[in-house]
């Protein structure tokens, strides 16, 4: 893939600039979901065991390249300390890194303070890259979800240094090529969420490179709608029908199947328990003004169930209802068993990935079993939707 990995490079006596992603939510000061950190750990141990150093750099929060004490990495050291279970010293200036202290220097991992508080970060200006460089002998992506930034840290550096993929960075190409670039077909994909405004460019793209593509949650209304459905109170897009419209074309055209609801659990309002009844969605469909679909029916779930069988490959993005709130996560959770099942099986390569996705899986008691699960959020819809990533490209891939 053009890119070079961990076991290519010699790290002995190197000191190596690590981009990690360890922006994790932290409530009082405590990190609540440690899942970043931990990802990065097998990259760290590999450069320690090699002989090298690793100097990590990271952003936190938008402080907008304005020092704000609230977005300080310090905030993370002690979930940082626990997951690395070496001694990290935090250096909280570039003029300290480059003057580093003994007591910095005899720590195991130095981690330098928050890399957006310079604005030369996200300018990607070439001249605060290069002072970076002076930093370390070798550069190290680690951080995928950030790769869709062109900053400093994520892609400047890499043109400036012998550079390098970390263990995270190329599980999730390695992952993303298998799932997408060289799918083992079918291949098929579950597309959901809210609104089908906010990945047109991803159904586009997949609808080229699929064989099946289920679409679910308040996209599938727009795309039944443009149909002639009539669903009264449901979430959809009046100003996207066409969009619906030209992409079911291009689905005919390249040959992917589009799966939409076939019936869904119907209800008068939005919360957890709220009386609902099922209802068969189709062109000819008519609600009630104020009766609005909130999830698919378990006729649907028994299409998807059946259309998973037929697959080898599966690229999740996106629950099919509403699944925050019961009883309308009935058929995100039942699909993803069924996904995990079958991966668990080795019948399916299945990966997911989006905030929402990440969360439904978890919710379903599903994630474990799904062959990847990516945390990048922004950077796996942007490969998704074909294309090119800053901070990948710039390590040769």
């Amino acid at each position: 893939m053009g890119w070079k990995s961990l076991d290519e490079m010699d790290l002995h006596g190197k000191r190596v600039l690590v981009r990690v992603d360890i922006n994790v939510p932290v409530d009082g000061g405590v990190v609540t979901d440690a899942t970043r950190i931990e990802r990065i750990v097998p990259t760290v141990h590999d450069i320690l065991s090699k002989g090298g150093t690793p100097i990590l750099l990271a952003h936190f929060g938008r402080p907008k390249g304005k020092v704000n004490l609230e977005m300080s990495l310090r905030q993370v050291l002690p979930a940082l300390r626990r997951a690395l279970m070496r001694s990290v010293a935090l250096v909280e200036t570039l003029e300290a890194a480059e003057k580093m202290t003994a007591e910095a220097a005899a720590a195991d991992v130095v981690l330098i303070e928050n890399i957006r508080f310079h604005p030369g970060e996200e300018a990607n200006d070439p001249a605060f890259a290069a002072r970076l460089a002076t930093l370390g002998d070798v550069y190290c992506n680690d951080a995928f979800s950030a790769a869709h930034r062109a900053h400093a840290s994520t892609e400047g550096l890499a043109h400036l240094l012998p550079s390098c993929a970390g263990r995270l960075m190329q599980a999730e190409l390695s992952a993303l090529e298998a799932a997408l670039s060289k799918p083992e077909r079918p291949v098929g994909a579950v597309v959901g969420g809210a609104k089908v405004s906010t990945k047109i460019a991803l159904l586009e793209n997949l609808v080229n490179r699929l064989d099946l593509l289920v679409i679910g949650g308040g996209m599938a209304n727009t795309f039944l709608v443009a149909q002639g459905a009539q669903l009264g109170a449901s979430l959809h897009e009046p100003d996207y029908l066409d969009t619906a419209r030209d992409i079911m074309t291009q689905a005919a055209q390249s040959g992917c199947r589009v799966m939409l609801p076939v019936d869904g659990l119907v209800a008068r309002e939005f919360k957890a328990g709220a009386d609902h009844t099922i209802s068969l969605l189709d062109p000819s469909t008519v609600l009630d003004a104020d009766q609005m679909v909130l999830d698919a029916g378990p006729e649907t779930v028994k299409q998807v169930e059946i259309a998973f069988g037929g697959l080898k490959t599966l690229i999740w993005n996106g629950p099919l209802g509403a699944f925050e709130i019961a009883p309308f996560d009935t058929a995100t959770v039942a699909a993803a068993r069924v996904a995990a099942a079958r991966t668990r099986d080795g019948a399916l390569i299945s990966v997911a990935g989006g905030g929402d996705t990440v969360a439904a899986l978890n919710q379903a008691r599903a994630a474990d079993d799904f062959t990847y699960i990516s945390t990048a959020g922004g950077a796996f819809l942007e490969w998704m939707e074909g294309k090119t990533l800053p901070g990948v490209a710039a390590l040769g891939g």
